[in-house]
């Protein structure tokens, strides 16, 4: 006689496992949505705050070279030196609230804080200028002092929140999802996205403040609501490693030795920084590129919604890409595309359409790039020490922004602001990048490839 299923049986819900953590569907719809809504505050920031502070600096009459001083490379200095030690620090730490929310707690005011800042530089740079004498210190000279005390303020948050909050993603979302939910969270950028760019950018040059007022208040209220709402797993104890390496010496050469002394980890890291240099140059300076050939930026703002939305319908299915073809293969592919974008922008940008068009194009397939890769950390990194590699990387990529950004402002102060510069440096770096790409992705198939790869471990050296 067969036995077949009855009435009474009750399938079990499936089971989704990333450390200790336990999830149902359910579960995990609750984890994307409190993600996401941080996700939202973050890239509503991010998206936000760096162009509105461009057309601030801007009105200061700042050179290119000064901007991309004071924009990309102080900034990415401070990337170099703290990005390290808290990725290190918070991988290490055990705690009653996790390993990385209580470092998400300490940034949060930073950012707050610096945002308000800044929003008021014009306020307060007048009333220092009226209070000392236009004649001691001019009101160009006051509100940019403040700008730069609230930009690094704001900066030295971001800078800690960024490592954190994507190691914190790492820490909490199972393997399986990676890709889907970096799509998702590019959604949450693009909508931000194309909200600010739409509604706002036009005018807010006349509304500083309260676009950084409102700026402040909603990343204020997505962190904290992360803080409180996710939970992180329990991880293992790392007593005996603390005792056997104990120092700042002894724990900068394991932090370098870890990330770098292996070709594979050096490799991976080249090909990404490589990659994601590419689209720098126009990004930093497609304000003053717009300008220069006559586009209102009223215009841009709309320009850039467009491409947002473009990409809002292009972001889930990108990241199932990525988690069906792995992000190497099809970062390989958007990055040949950016790379054929910048070809068009050297030669075929001649007015306000023709720059629209390569503009928009630049954007989606920039986009593309960043979703389609967005696991490649996940990935190919070691996953308990993922935020220590992470940051290894990130200091590879402070460093080439502040040599490229440097560079790059110097070379279009003496060309005389021959902003189309800006698309030979995109080729270039393309091309340097898929042949890095293809180093990387033939070292992965020889650990392994799809079937069976494991992020080889570096031990350090018996002393």
């Amino acid at each position: 006689m067969k036995h077949g299923p009855t009435e009474n049986t009750v399938t079990a819900p499936r089971i989704w496992r990333v450390g200790t953590l336990t999830y149902t569907a359910a579960g995990i719809a609750i984890l994307f949505g409190w993600l996401l809504w941080g996700d939202f505050a973050w890239s509503l920031k991010e998206r936000a705050a760096a162009s509105v502070a461009t057309l601030m600096i801007k009105s200061f009459k700042v050179s290119d070279f000064l901007y991309g001083l004071i924009i990309l490379t102080i900034p990415n200095i401070t990337n170099i030196i703290l990005v390290p030690i808290v990725s290190y620090r918070s991988g290490r730490h055990r705690g009653r609230w996790g390993r990385r929310i209580p470092y998400l707690w300490f940034t949060t005011p930073f950012v707050t804080v610096g945002m308000l800042g800044i929003g008021a530089a014009p306020f307060l740079g007048r009333l220092i200028s009226e209070g000392l004498g236009p004649d001691f210190c001019s009101y160009r000279t006051a509100a940019l002092t403040v700008f730069c005390v609230f930009w690094f303020m704001l900066d030295f948050g971001t800078t800690l929140a960024n490592g954190i909050f994507v190691a914190l993603v790492n820490d909490v979302v199972p393997r399986e999802f990676l890709g889907r939910f970096f799509g998702l969270f590019r959604a949450m950028s693009l909508i931000a996205g194309i909200l600010f760019n739409y509604y706002l950018f036009g005018i807010a040059e006349q509304n500083f403040f309260l676009i950084f007022a409102g700026l402040a208040v909603v990343y204020a209220a997505g962190f904290v609501t992360i803080c409180l709402k996710v939970k992180e797993g329990e991880y293992p104890a790392v007593v005996a490693e603390e005792q056997t390496h104990r120092g700042v010496v002894a724990a900068t050469k394991r932090y370098f030795v870890e990330c770098f002394g292996h070709s594979f980890y050096r490799w991976v890291i080249l090909a990404y920084v490589t990659c994601g240099l590419a689209n720098i140059p126009f990004n930093a300076y497609v304000i003053f590129y717009a300008e220069s050939i006559g586009v209102d930026m009223d215009d841009v703002g709309k320009y850039l919604a467009y491409t947002y939305l473009i990409s809002l319908a292009l972001s889930y299915f990108l990241g199932m890409l990525a988690d069906r073809f792995h992000p190497i293969r099809t970062g390989l592919v958007s990055i040949f595309l950016y790379g054929i974008v910048s070809l068009c922008g050297i030669f075929f940008i001649r007015g306000q359409l023709s720059f629209a068009i390569i503009m928009i194009l630049h954007g989606v397939v920039t986009g593309s790039y960043f979703t389609l890769s967005a696991s490649y950390a996940q990935k190919l990194f070691p996953r308990e020490l993922f935020a220590q590699f992470n940051s290894a990387m990130a200091i590879i990529v402070a460093l080439s922004w502040v040599f490229v950004s440097t560079v790059v402002g110097g070379i279009l102060d003496l060309s005389g602001h021959c902003y189309e510069l800006v698309w030979y440096a995109g080729a270039l770096f393309s091309f340097l990048g898929i042949a890095f790409l293809l180093v990387v992705y033939r070292k992965y198939q020889a650990l392994g490839g799809d079937a069976g790869y494991q992020a080889p471990a570096v031990r350090m050296e018996e002393s």
